[in-house]
């Protein structure tokens, strides 16, 4: 019954009531995020009531003005189910290839196709260990990367009685935001994923510093819901949302009452929020 409440919700609840600062199609008409939070504050009632469609409805300009009215929440804990973004308006394909091709001395055996297939099919999300202050991701099926993958058994974790293989392991900690320095996000990071237990070269490489370079950052919507943006060697190529129900409701009430306190630096610049 809550599953379905749930899908209910995403389907016909109301939008939020979150309001935008105008801007041009050139760089120098995009608003600065600082005077964006100041004219336009959230009300956390109308982050409780975002959706991952929302987010889907949005443009990139849109996702850019609200991640960067979002702080960082504390670090998540355990299993998130994962969906990229493609914002209003593009294209609904990944740039992976195109990065990929500017990446000079990587030797990758496969196109950025069968890339673009893992993470729109394959990807279903990410598992936090909070404590260890580690990242791992949750692939579905592991037929489309056998061939990278190579033989050998690989971890296996159990969410809603649905298996995922676990894959690209990272390190987890508070650093700047590539889009906005203001204050700090979480900062999924594959640099130095050879360094972290359970490791294996192939794939889990391609993620890495001698391979597709990747970095995530993520920042808090309200408990149990993230927006994240994935870059390639700092080129930006994607958002994506990650979110866990049960933490959503469980923490619901602390955040519409501003209980929920930040894990990372929250900046010199006030974040303002705005009542109902």
């Amino acid at each position: 019954m809550l599953s379905g409440c749930d899908k209910f919700h995403d389907w016909f609840g109301s939008k939020p009531d979150i309001a935008f600062a105008p801007y041009g199609d050139d760089y120098a008409s995009k608003p600065d995020f600082a005077q964006v939070e100041y004219a336009h504050p959230i009300p956390l009632q109308e982050l409780a009531r975002v959706t991952p469609k929302y987010l889907a409805s949005l443009n990139q300009e849109e996702l850019d003005q609200l991640y960067a009215r979002l702080s960082s929440g504390p670090i998540p804990d355990g299993p998130f189910d994962g969906e990229i973004v493609f914002p209003r308006g593009s294209s609904g394909k990944l740039r992976a290839a195109e990065i990929i091709g500017g990446l000079k001395g990587l030797r990758v055996n496969f196109k950025g196709k069968m890339l673009e297939t893992a993470g729109e099919t394959l990807w279903k999300g990410k598992v936090f260990y909070r404590d260890q202050k580690v990242l791992r991701n949750r692939i579905q099926d592991l037929a489309a990367l056998r061939p990278v993958i190579g033989p050998g058994d690989i971890p296996r974790i159990d969410v809603d009685g649905r298996d995922a293989w676990l894959l690209f392991p990272a390190k987890l900690y508070c650093g700047q935001s590539l889009i906005d320095s203001r204050r700090e996000s979480i900062i999924i990071d594959y640099a130095f994923t050879d360094e972290i237990r359970g490791y294996r070269e192939r794939p889990d490489f391609l993620a890495g510093r001698r391979g597709l370079k990747v970095r995530d950052e993520i920042r808090m919507v309200r408990p149990g819901l993230y927006l994240g943006r994935a870059y390639m060697d700092h080129a930006f190529i994607l958002n994506f949302v990650l979110a866990n129900k049960d933490v959503d409701r469980a923490g619901r009430a602390e955040f519409e009452t501003g209980q929920i306190r930040d894990d990372c630096w929250s900046g010199t610049q006030k974040r303002v929020l705005a009542a109902r």
